[in-house]
């Protein structure tokens, strides 16, 4: 259950600074905001108790995430707190640039970026996603197709992905989660070395043939949906 109180938020940020062993960090997230009841309660609450917490030398910079870009935009133009960061994950990928037309908006305001999940929550990747990925069965079936034809040229969709969300510079970084030492060498490398000309061919290859005939490109709105159902029971 998601809690945006001031005393929750209070022992949340006191709980994560246990855990972690310390006693200061750079920054503080509040966490996938469109699932609190309101809007209001992030502003009136959440965000006020987490400047508290700033100015008494618990953290340096505030931040905010969520899926929807559009409610960091909107939580960031009505907000008293200054907000320096923003977490979009899944919205600058292969198959969904929204995080694009919000850039210039964040950038304007000094306002750092963070773009996660490249491979979009799996979905980009030869493995394929989760059972539990909110994405449409259409999309997973593209996906799958795209996937199966990256292994058929011996190349691994997932680099593929981490390669295409890296190239844009106005991104301040990128978060990728990696669950093996495989995963953490495989990102360091395209990182440094980028991918070969045949795997560029394939990435195009992809784009036209599957991925370009995705008509939704997203699942915004499906795991809040469900959040509420599941709270109503």
């Amino acid at each position: 259950m998601f809690d945006f109180s001031i005393e929750k938020t209070r022992k949340s940020f006191r709980k994560s600074l246990e855990l972690l062993g310390v006693d200061y960090v750079d920054v503080i997230q509040v966490h996938d905001i469109e699932f609190a009841p309101s809007l209001d309660i992030v502003l009136s609450q959440t965000l006020p108790e987490l400047s508290r917490q700033v100015a008494d030398g618990k953290a340096k910079y505030i931040g905010i995430t969520g899926y929807p870009v559009s409610i960091l935009k909107e939580c960031i133009e009505k907000s008293n707190i200054k907000i320096q960061c923003i977490l979009s994950y899944a919205r600058l990928t292969m198959i969904d640039d929204t995080l694009l037309s919000y850039i210039p908006f964040f950038k304007e305001r000094n306002i750092g970026i963070i773009n996660a999940a490249a491979p979009a929550l799996g979905l980009l990747t030869s493995q394929g996603p989760p059972d539990w990925h909110p994405a449409s069965e259409d999309t997973k079936k593209i996906c799958s197709e795209a996937a199966e034809y990256c292994k058929g040229h011996n190349v691994e969709l997932g680099k593929l992905a981490v390669w295409y969300s890296m190239q844009y510079e106005d991104v301040t970084t990128n978060l990728i989660g990696m669950q093996s030492l495989k995963l953490v060498h495989s990102n360091v490398d395209v990182m440094i070395n980028g991918i070969t000309e045949s795997e560029k061919q394939v990435l195009s290859a992809i784009k036209d043939k599957y991925l370009s005939k995705l008509k939704v490109k997203h699942w915004e709105g499906f795991e809040i949906d469900n959040y509420w159902k599941a709270m109503k029971k």
